[in-house]
């Protein structure tokens, strides 16, 4: 399995952060792949990705949670510099959230933009956050969109008919703990969404699956998310294996060298 989004860098895992990565791969994840946040966590994640070369890839972007009026040209800057200095596997987590600052929507949508065409420019995808806007960055990317732009719909937890239309724009929806949840419907909806478009992905140490609801999550749990499609889509544990990760292989490329 590839898991296609993991803060395992993040604080919550300095305490057994090792533990954790082993747990990961004994589980049957080969390979992970580490959104940015901003500049104060890039760090911490490129040193995971130093640990565990071949197996951990670093992506490099600003969040929309922290685009700010007074410091987000700055961040963009630390980010165009990590750009030039490496190659990246893709530029993410970015997009727009309108769920905690509506506030920021025209900066928010400004560096969306920006980093869209840092990523055109550099032929890498973009992994899409995307709560509470769902129809907002789908227009952004109907605007910008080209043969270029490519990527994955981090945390998807849409309709059918909003699945589709991502996939009609040539992207890859994400799917997390949220396919679990009893009362969530993600299932039914996963169930009519086609398997080739799919990908694998905890956002760790976010939205635990069930059982672990309201703990802290870890990759090692992108098993039961797989489980869960498979049951949803009436097909065998291997085969949902087998293709999120060809799809996951699609996405990333051959961007995903380290340094």
């Amino acid at each position: 399995m590839i898991e296609t989004h993991t803060h395992l860098y993040a604080e919550q895992f300095d305490e057994d952060r090792a533990e954790a990565m082993q747990r990961a791969f004994d589980a049957g994840v080969e390979e992970m792949y580490l959104p940015a946040i901003d500049s104060e966590t890039h760090q911490a994640m490129l040193d995971l990705e130093a640990a565990y070369p071949d197996r951990v890839f670093s992506m490099m972007g600003v969040h929309p949670c922290s685009v700010k009026e007074e410091s987000y040209e700055e961040e963009l800057a630390i980010v165009k510099a990590h750009l030039d200095a490496r190659p990246f596997c893709a530029i993410g987590e970015i997009g727009i959230d309108l769920h905690w600052d509506k506030t920021t929507f025209e900066i928010q949508k400004k560096a969306f933009k920006q980093q869209i065409e840092w990523a055109k420019d550099l032929n890498v995808p973009i992994i899409i956050h995307s709560r509470n806007s769902t129809e907002e960055v789908i227009a952004i990317l109907k605007e910008e969109k080209d043969n270029r732009l490519r990527g994955i719909f981090h945390c998807f937890g849409g309709t059918v008919e909003e699945g589709r239309r991502i996939i009609d724009l040539g992207f890859y929806l994400g799917i997390g703990g949220v396919v679990t949840f009893k009362n969530a419907g993600l299932d039914k909806t996963v169930a009519d969404l086609p398997l080739e478009r799919l990908v694998l992905e905890t956002d760790a140490p976010y939205l635990s699956p069930m059982p672990y609801r309201g703990k802290r999550n870890e990759t090692s749990y992108l098993r039961l998310i797989a489980e869960k499609i498979a049951a949803a889509k009436g097909v065998k544990f291997e085969e949902v294996e087998e293709v999120t990760t060809r799809n996951a292989k699609n996405i990333f490329g051959t961007n995903n060298q380290n340094g």
